[in-house]
This record gives structure tokens, C-alpha cells and sequence, in this order.
């Protein structure tokens, strides 16, 4: 008798086994790895070293949280920061490629590249300047390979700031302007300011920056050649600090990142960053799903933002026309 009790008890144990999953039953959560590669600095860096809501990321975990994608539960992200050294990009991106992650964030022109050389196969969302000058895509709208996202430059943003900087000053005959030869972005944005400021009959002075090493020579250019304001390109390796040196110096700035204002920057006119990291998500969202790189068109920022710093203003001796403030997204007081 107790044999054939021990015998339905193992019976009904293998029959529960085999039994397949009901209508009720949950299968598995599917866990996405996404690999996160940034030219910049994470959050928890010093706040000098955080001149960048692009490279930092700002707004990307909010757009794929909307999309159902949290981490901890159904994602986990491989970050990767080079805190401004350009030069650690290329071992960064070959580790994620080792991981094999599902897809790869790049976030900068400098970190695109490094993907793309890193692998061929894992799908890459990036947010770069010039991606097809920089030679990472075919075209906006096809990009062909592994690579798509969005195109954070746009030619009408360097005419827009020396548009801006020439009202704010009343028409400036010579104007200083920063880059970085490291950031691809930054040698189409040269070409485009040098055309906009020959067409508006304004003397453009280049002041190269290599390193922060670079900055008190480039001030004492600036002086020499007389310029009446400035103009600094996107580029991740210039401090927030040069607010301050700016004002020092006496010339009125205009940036093409948010940060420098809100640090004392007199004004500035980008992108809405976390907006288009949104836009990124919703990319990683559809790659996830199926969707192949080559296949979706590279967009550009549909929202750009000018943000003024009254306090700046008053401690240059300088008036912010009215029409400019009621123009203004943000006025610092």
C-alpha cells in the first residue's frame, strides 16, 4: 500500500512537470544589455567636469523608462565614461563590443567613431555632429552598416549664434571664436561661422583649444586682436570655468551648451539635449524590438533652446535688448 502511495505522489510530481505554461502563467522577463559609451564624465564627477548635458546622458534613461525600460529589472547598462580623454575611447568601445552587448550608445562624435571601429555587428545609436562628414554613415537618410541616431549639428545653429552675439554687441567688427580640432562637429561648425560671419562683414579670429594648457595663450590672442566678443563651439575638453575667464577678460560670450550660462556665461543657443537623448531612446526602443539600424533615418533636434544671464549682462556694463529676452526659453536673473 505504501509503495503504490509513493508511486502517485511521484506520478502526479511528473505530471505537474511536464504540464506547459497556462494563460495565466508570466514567461521569463526578457533583460537588455545596452552598452553606454560617453566621450564625457559621469554625474558623479566633480561639477567642472560637467560642461555637457549630451555627453552626461541627461533625459536618455527618462525616454526609455516612458518606453517600459527600467534598469534593475528588464535592463542593465554597461557604462563606459573617458572623463575627456579622447584617446581612451577606442579600449572603452572594444570592451563593450567583448560583451557583446544588444546595442551601444555612443554619445559624441569621437565616441561614434570609436564604435564603429570597435564592431560591425552590434547595433549603434549615436548622437554626433557631423556623422556623414565624419564618415560613420552614407547618408542621413539611409545610413547604411550598424549605425544611425540623431545629428545634434545643424548649419543654421553657428549663423543663429553670430546672429545673436551681433545684436547683443550692435554689430561687432571682430569676434573671437573657440573649437576643438579633437571634435569632428566643431570643423564644420568653423567652415559655417567663417562663411556666416563674411556674409555679414564681421572678422572671424579662430582660437584653436588642443587642451586646457592652451587657454591663456588663446586670451592674450584675443586681446591682440582686439576681439569685441566671443564665440565657443561644442567641444567636450573646454571647462566651465572659461565662463569666468570670459568675463574677466571682458567679452561677451555666446556658447553652444547651456551649462556655460547657468556657470556665467552671458548667453547661449543649442539643442534641447535631453529632448534629443529622448529621441535616442525611442532608437535603442526600436532596435530592441526588431528594427535595423540601416533602416532608420538619422534625424536632427526639432527643439533648440536660448538662455540668457541678465547678472553676466549687468557685470559687463551691457543692456539685453528687449526683443532678445522675449525671445529667450530661460532668463538667468
Amino acid at each position: 500500500m505504501r509503495r503504490t502511495i509513493v508511486g502517485v505522489i511521484i506520478t502526479f510530481a511528473l505530471g505537474c512537470w511536464c504540464v506547459p505554461l497556462t494563460a495565466g502563467a508570466q514567461p521569463p522577463t526578457t533583460v537588455y544589455r545596452i552598452g553606454w559609451l560617453s566621450a564625457g564624465s559621469p554625474p558623479s564627477a566633480p561639477a567642472w567636469s560637467q560642461s555637457h548635458p549630451l555627453l552626461q546622458g541627461v533625459g536618455f534613461l527618462e525616454g526609455l523608462g516612458a518606453l517600459g525600460y527600467r534598469e534593475g529589472q528588464n535592463l542593465v547598462i554597461e557604462y563606459r565614461w573617458a572623463e575627456r580623454r579622447f584617446e581612451h575611447l577606442a579600449v572603452l568601445a572594444a570592451e563593450l563590443a567583448r560583451l557583446n552587448v544588444d546595442v551601444i550608445v555612443a554619445l559624441g562624435g569621437a565616441a561614434a567613431g570609436a564604435a564603429k571601429q570597435a564592431t560591425a555587428t552590434i547595433p549603434v545609436v549615436m548622437l554626433a555632429g557631423d556623422p556623414v562628414g565624419q564618415g560613420l554613415i552614407a547618408s542621413l537618410a539611409r545610413p547604411g552598416g550598424n549605425i544611425t541616431g540623431v545629428s545634434v549639428a545643424n548649419v543654421a545653429l553657428s549663423q543663429k549664434r553670430l546672429q545673436l552675439l551681433q545684436e547683443v554687441l550692435t554689430a561687432p567688427a571682430r569676434l573671437a571664436m573657440m573649437w576643438c580640432p579633437s571634435a569632428g562637429v566643431n570643423r564644420q561648425q568653423l567652415d559655417e561661422t567663417r562663411g556666416a560671419a563674411q556674409a555679414l562683414g564681421v572678422h572671424l579670429i579662430p582660437l584653436e583649444v588642443r587642451g586646457v594648457h592652451d587657454m591663456p595663450t588663446l586670451w592674450e590672442t584675443a586681446t591682440h586682436e582686439r576681439a569685441e566678443g566671443l564665440i565657443v563651439l561644442d567641444c567636450a575638453i573646454i571647462p566651465l570655468d572659461i565662463a569666468a575667464q570670459a568675463a574677466t577678460h571682458r567679452l561677451p560670450a555666446i556658447y553652444a551648451v547651456r551649462s556655460y550660462v547657468t556657470h556665467g556665461g552671458l548667453m547661449s543657443y543649442d539643442p534641447n539635449y535631453p529632448a534629443t537623448l529622448r529621441r535616442a531612446a525611442s532608437y535603442v526602443d526600436k532596435i530592441l524590438k526588431g528594427a535595423k539600424p540601416a533602416d532608420l533615418p538619422v534625424e536632427w533636434p526639432t527643439t533648440f533652446e536660448l538662455v540668457i544671464n541678465l547678472k553676466t549682462a549687468t557685470a559687463l556694463g551691457m543692456t539685453i535688448p528687449p526683443s532678445l529676452l522675449l525671445l529667450a526659453d530661460e532668463v538667468i536673473q
